[in-house]
């Protein structure tokens, strides 16, 4: 029989809901979940310079209303599917061959959705939820600016009373197989652009010029003395130049001006702000040659955070290994997730399936995989209910 978390999935594959167009997934998700006895409320949120985003918050209250609350959360929005003729499948077909579902979005994260979705179904009829309060925050709007989705969501539940002791994403975060792996934290992102401008000149008269060149390259030497050398459970702060520019098409002139870009990846050593303040003592220790050096950040800074590897994240690991067989590593390595989010709300792991095939041509996912992970989060959400209940 079917696992009502595959079935789901394919449904939601079908919707080519590419940032921020949602195509009516979230009509699958409310239509799945309402028999459930989900109160599913519909979030439309816009505004802070980006387009707007539909989201949904679904809640499901136990008739132990001082019970536990779990929040599962991801995202049902997918990038675009690249060049259609290079797919071995239709990318928004939800297709299966040979045990394998295909299909943009099937690893990055209507799988994580389908199997929260699904493991709800699993336990509705077993009264597992009746302990406690188990809610899902599903957005369209991670995989580009993310400014009018999870946050915005989580800010207006906040302001309903809403308050949640763990948190699940079920983004991607196995390595090699399901569940050798959950991510407790995630680096920080600050990204920022350096300018130096100088005087335009002819390259054979270089005492009538300042060229900003040299200049740009000490700042590059500068930013790259190392920040740190990583901390329990992260890798060191990692600063990478992204570009110089000087937008020049002549190889006789000597540019008036050129730009460096950056971006820092960065570990619990740092808030956005002590970075930023180092960054900018460094410009400042920089000779700048009788040029100016501006500085411009570019986009919000997003913070690092980590959830205490005890408690919740331990009880998660003992299941994982009395379900899975293997007891996960804790990691906090890639990008910034919408986890960021909610980690100012309560602990937060990602625990989800491996990734391997995200937003490449030909996405896909084993079947078995989903059904796997779909199982673990039923038995994950009844332990946790009944453990909160005790």
């Amino acid at each position: 029989m079917t696992h009502p978390a595959v079935s789901l999935l394919a449904d939601l594959i079908r919707r080519p809901s590419i940032t921020p167009v949602e195509d009516g997934v979230l009509d699958v998700l409310e239509a799945f979940l309402a028999p459930l006895g989900f109160n599913c409320t519909r979030l439309k949120f816009e505004g802070d310079g980006s387009y707007p985003v539909d989201n949904l918050y679904a809640t499901r209250k136990g008739s132990a209303s001082s019970g536990p609350h779990l929040l599962f959360a991801g995202h049902t929005d997918v990038v675009p599917p690249g060049d259609i003729a290079a797919w071995t499948h239709d990318p928004f077909s939800g297709e299966i061959v040979d045990g394998m579902m295909w299909g943009r979005g099937a690893t990055d994260m209507k799988s994580g959705v389908a199997a929260f979705c699904g493991a709800m179904a699993e336990l509705v009829h077993s009264g597992a939820l009746e302990n406690g309060t188990v809610s899902l925050a599903i957005t369209n709007d991670e995989e580009a600016d993310a400014v009018n989705g999870t946050r915005k969501i989580l800010e207006w539940a906040d302001a309903r009373g809403e308050r949640f002791d763990f948190s699940i994403v079920g983004e991607p975060s196995s390595f090699e197989t399901f569940g050798d792996s959950i991510k407790i934290g995630r680096r920080g992102s600050v990204s920022g652009r350096i300018t130096v401008t100088g005087k335009q000149g002819h390259v054979a008269y270089p005492q009538r010029a300042n060229n900003p060149m040299p200049v740009v390259a000490e700042i590059a030497r500068a930013l790259y003395v190392p920040l740190d050398e990583g901390t329990a459970h992260f890798q060191p702060t990692n600063l990478e130049v992204t570009s110089i520019d000087a937008g020049n098409p002549t190889a006789n002139v000597i540019p008036e001006q050129a730009s460096l870009r950056f971006n820092v990846r960065f570990n619990d050593n740092w808030t956005g702000e002590t970075l930023l303040a180092e960054i900018h003592k460094r410009l400042g220790a920089v000779d700048a040659r009788g040029t100016t050096i501006g500085f411009e950040q570019i986009g919000p800074v997003s913070r690092c955070f980590i959830s205490p590897p005890e408690g919740h994240v331990a009880h998660l690991c003992d299941v994982m290994e009395a379900h899975n067989g293997i007891r996960p590593q804790l990691s906090t390595i890639g990008g910034t997730s919408d986890a960021r989010f909610i980690s100012q709300y309560c602990p937060v792991v990602e625990c989800g399936l491996v990734g391997a095939t995200m937003h490449q041509v030909n996405e896909r996912v084993p079947v078995a995989d989903v059904e796997r992970l779909a199982g673990f989060y039923a038995r994950y959400t009844e332990a946790f209910l009944s453990r909160g209940a005790q």
